[in-house]
This record gives C-alpha cells, structure tokens and sequence, in this order.
C-alpha cells in the first residue's frame, strides 16, 4: 500500500528557521516533522511519495543517511498545482486504495481504524474530521450517518453548517483519478462537489490535532507531544549548580547550569544554558549558546545561535546572523 505525503510548501511563516531547512526536516522533539507522519502510517503501507519543490536535495539527503523502514520516493513540483494537481501529479506511483496525508499536521489520528472505516464503508474516498469552536478558517463539512452531504470553504462562523472541518489526511480509490483534471486543481472546489454521489465518508477523531505551519502553532504541537510521552532528560546532559525543571521537557546531550528550564522546552545537542537564565516553551536547537541572564519564552532558537547577556526573547524564530 501506498501514501502520499504532501510537503510542497516553502514554509515562509517559520522563515527564518526553513532559510535553512525545508519544512518537512524541520525538527519536533527529537525527529523531523515529515517522521510523525510517515511513523504514524499503517504497517501496510511500504511506500510513501512525498510530493516536494523546496530544497528537494537536503529532503534526499536525509532519507539516503537514515532508514525509516519504508521505500520512500521524492517528486518535484515544479509548480503549485493544489492539493488535487498534486495527487493527479503523482498519480503513477498510487493504484488501488491510497493514502494522502497534508505534510503540516500533527495529530492523534490512528490511521489503521481510518482505513478500517473506510472499507467497511466502501465509498470512493474517506476524510477525516476534526472539531472546532470556530470553522470559519477552514474547510466545512455536513454529514449524515458519517456520509458527507456538502462542503462549505472558509464559512462565515453564523453560517457553517456544522463544527467539523476537513483534517487534511484522505483515503481514496484509485477512480479518483477519474474526477482530477490535468494541471492546477483545488480539491475542495473541483474534485469533491463531483464524488459525493460516488461515497465520500467522514471520519472523526479525538484527542489532538495541530497544523504546524506558523511558530505559534509549531511551539503548541511540541507542548503536546511532550505531555504525550515525549519528555525526557538525557543522561548525556550536564546540569549543573542547582538547574530547575518545571513541567514536562526533552533535554539531550546539553550544558545547563544554574537555570530555570520549561514547561514544555526542547533542547537539542552541544547547547549552553549560562546562569540565571529562564526558558519555557521554546526550542533550543543545536550548538546553541544562551548567555547569563537571558529570558526566553514562545521561541525557536536556531542552530548556532547565541543569545546574547540579559536578552529577552519573547515569540521569536531567531536565526544565526
């Protein structure tokens, strides 16, 4: 079996981090963002094609070095061609029941009863549903019986038809195909509207969801994976001179001395946290150096980068100069 990660996008809202790295390596407790997906897939699927365009060399890089137990196949798009252009552009290495996953999400969903629901459904596609206060930011749909019977795109919040919105991760048949026109395709406005009389079922899902497209966002999906089993201190790590740990935090193989760490922090190799220092809710990525005295909140700090004394850093994405 088959998936497709879609990971296109240039990433300019986690710029300057992704001046550097391309969206999908950048790291999220421990590993890249691209391993929660494809970690999160079936054991069936033994291939995923990730359809890319932004530094499509450090992605093949990556996956020469490192064995992720899967065949994995890199495509360019040469252009945006939309989430439906982007399917049909892959459409070669898809037959029979595939998967489609949006490269952005973190999410709880357990793809294995999605795929279960889908068969026991048997329509040309299933969706899988997130609930939110307000949809008016999203795509919406209406179901019935878990049948979806309309779409809404980007409701006014007094006029959406229900809270559910459309999670980003599809299971389709391969007649899909049937319904994508060649070139710039939305899926939402051009594909769906025709294949609701073909089954198009919706799959809810509890527990979390998150779309890691800006820094705000990025920072909260590492606050729940960290209170979801990610956290942990490293035996490799040096904390010296009475360092303090608050809450739930993966550290690695760092220097801290005499600091205030977390809640919900990462901190990558060879990083220096001097005296008197306070993080909480950021990342320290790799070779990092935060000096005496400095207070840092909400923030990625990128590899390499020092903080200079006293400094105060508040809802940034910092990059080495």
């Amino acid at each position: 079996m088959n998936a497709l990660i879609l990971a296109g996008g240039l990433g300019t809202r986690l710029r300057p981090l992704t001046n550097y790295l391309p969206k999908p390596l950048i790291p999220l407790v421990g590993k890249p963002l691209v391993m929660h997906i494809i970690d999160s897939l079936p054991k069936e699927v033994d291939s995923v094609i990730l359809a890319v365009s932004y530094m499509r060399d450090k992605l093949e890089e990556y996956f020469k070095e490192n064995d992720v137990g899967r065949t994995i196949i890199l495509v360019s798009e040469e252009e945006p061609l939309g989430t439906g252009g982007a399917i049909k552009n892959v459409s070669r290495y898809l037959d029979d029941t595939f998967i489609v996953m949006n490269g952005d999400v973190v999410c709880s969903l357990d793809i294995s009863d999605m795929l279960k629901f889908h068969k026991t459904h048997g329509g040309i596609g299933s969706m899988s549903l997130w609930t939110v206060d307000d949809p008016s930011a999203f795509g919406v749909v209406g179901c019935k019986d878990s049948k979806i019977m309309t779409f809404q795109e980007k409701p006014k919040r007094e006029e959406a038809l229900s809270n559910l919105i459309n999670a980003g991760t599809y299971i389709f048949e391969k007649e899909i195909f049937d319904y994508i026109p060649d070139g710039v395709v939305s899926i939402e406005k051009q594909v769906f509207p025709k294949i609701l009389d073909k089954g198009m079922y919706g799959y809810e899902f509890n527990g979390y969801w998150v779309d890691c497209g800006t820094r705000a966002n990025y920072i909260t999906a590492q606050k729940i994976l960290l209170n979801n089993g990610y956290a942990h201190v490293s035996t490799d790590a040096i904390l010296e001179d009475n360092v303090k740990l608050t809450g739930q935090n993966l550290i690695k193989r760092a220097h801290l001395r005499n600091c205030n760490i977390g809640p919900n922090v990462y901190i990558e190799d060879d990083v220096l946290v001097s005296s008197n220092v306070t993080v909480s809710n950021s990342m320290l990525l790799r070779g990092s150096l935060i000096e005496e005295g400095s207070t840092i909140e909400g923030s990625v700090i990128s590899q390499g980068c020092i903080v200079t004394k006293n400094s105060v850093v508040t809802d940034t994405i910092s990059a080495k100069d």
